[in-house]
């Protein structure tokens, strides 16, 4: 695996972060959840009863997003504690936190303190706010950060007003940003042999992502409002009902218009103004709501088989079930089984990275609360087993 050589100390909650040490899990990294004795994160505790949404004990948050990881119970408020991490962070590659801005400070474990114990560390904070700026001590939550970012602006229509992603795009974005900006300290350590500190900010993720929309109205100075399937652009590119569903047709450009315009064969779709973009677009609720009249006349795969024969970028707007179940999600090994302790398999999205180097990814079972202590702290650091006990019988680690 790619990351198979990288030690990653895991001090996330909840959803941004865990994300983000995800994804260098999947990729091979050995990732150890340092844990709080007694609760541990925050995710183990969601869901866990849950009679659908939960499985041995946890819930599809902490399944998810856990899954090939280690856990060692470490508090890091007792001095004892924090001398324990610091030996964890010299056998370590990178330490990664999504604590409120200013924690790892009053923990003493900002990265300016770790790298005196390992000057190649390399740390990476998700925040709201980033840490810089004079915003850096608000709260933030994923819909906080999708409404303050602008996407929400633009999501919904007019009608309905701003609707967030239902995709937790605020956490997710923070995650990945994350995971990117670690393994570009990482790739720029093997040139200087130093790490850093890696600074993500959530809202500045959701900022990124408005990319050639955010230059649109930067350039113009015109603010765009919900558009809701449409696009600022294109047409027709929208969803359309269908029947007994929903389908895409994304026409980008005036060659794809020409095909689609033979494929419909709807006469008023065939003035010569029309293959033009700005008189279409201009005309885009008309030529909208043509389509739209002439799609409720057949099912779903009934257009689709004919859209694709046309060569017509189109697709199914599915729900999970049919999302999940597609054959070319099933053949990127996108559904994914793990193995529970108890013999039991739940399934969930794979890993999108697929590298042709790596061998076939395995997924093993999220990890009890502090399940490795023991090995990571004997193997790891070569602790002996007396030094271990007084450890646990201070309450040190557990």
């Amino acid at each position: 695996m790619a990351l198979e050589h990288i030690t990653v100390l895991d001090l996330t909650h909840m959803l941004s972060g865990p994300y983000g040490t995800m994804l260098l899990a999947d990729l091979g990294a050995r990732t150890i959840k340092v844990e709080p004795p007694g609760t541990g994160e925050g995710t183990r505790r969601l869901l866990e009863h849950d009679p659908d949404y939960a499985r041995d004990g946890m819930g599809a948050y902490y399944l998810t997003l856990n899954r090939n990881k280690q856990s060692v119970c470490v508090d890091l408020k007792s001095p004892a504690g924090k001398a324990v991490f610091m030996d964890l962070v010299r056998h370590a590659d990178v330490v990664f936190d999504n604590f409120s801005v200013g924690v790892p400070a009053r923990l003493g474990i900002a990265h300016a303190d770790l790298a005196q114990v390992n000057p190649r560390i390399i740390t990476c904070s998700v925040t709201g706010f980033g840490e810089t700026g004079p915003e850096t001590q608000r709260p933030a939550f994923d819909q906080v950060v999708q409404a303050m970012g602008g996407g929400m602006s633009i999501t919904g229509t007019p009608e309905s007003g701003p609707t967030r992603s239902g995709i937790p795009i605020g956490d997710l974005g923070g995650g990945i940003f994350g995971a990117i900006g670690v393994l570009a300290a990482l790739a720029e350590r093997e040139r200087s042999g130093v790490g850093q500190h890696v600074d993500v900010s959530m809202l500045d993720a959701q900022i990124s992502l408005l990319n050639y929309m955010a230059t649109m109205h930067l350039l113009s100075g015109h603010v765009p409002g919900g558009i809701g399937n449409g696009h600022f652009v294109h047409v027709p590119y929208n969803s359309y009902p269908t029947a007994d569903g929903h389908v895409i047709v994304a026409c980008i450009g005036d060659p794809f218009f020409e095909r689609f315009v033979e494929f419909i064969d709807l006469p008023a779709l065939r003035d010569p103004a029309y293959r033009k973009q700005p008189v279409r677009f201009a005309a885009k609720a008309q030529i909208d709501a043509l389509i739209a009249d002439a799609f409720r006349q057949h099912g779903t795969a009934h257009w689709l088989e004919r859209l694709r024969a046309a060569r017509i970028p189109c697709g199914p707007v599915n729900n999970f079930a049919q999302a999940l179940a597609d054959s070319q999600v099933q053949a990127r090994d996108m559904v994914v089984p793990v193995q529970l302790k108890t013999g039991e398999t739940v399934r969930m999205p794979g890993n999108p990275v697929k590298l042709s180097n790596a061998r076939a990814s395995t997924y093993t079972c999220p990890p009890a609360l502090g399940e490795d202590t023991d090995a990571v702290l004997t193997q790891l650091l070569g602790y002996p087993h007396d030094k271990l006990a007084a450890l646990k019988s201070a309450g040190v680690v557990a």
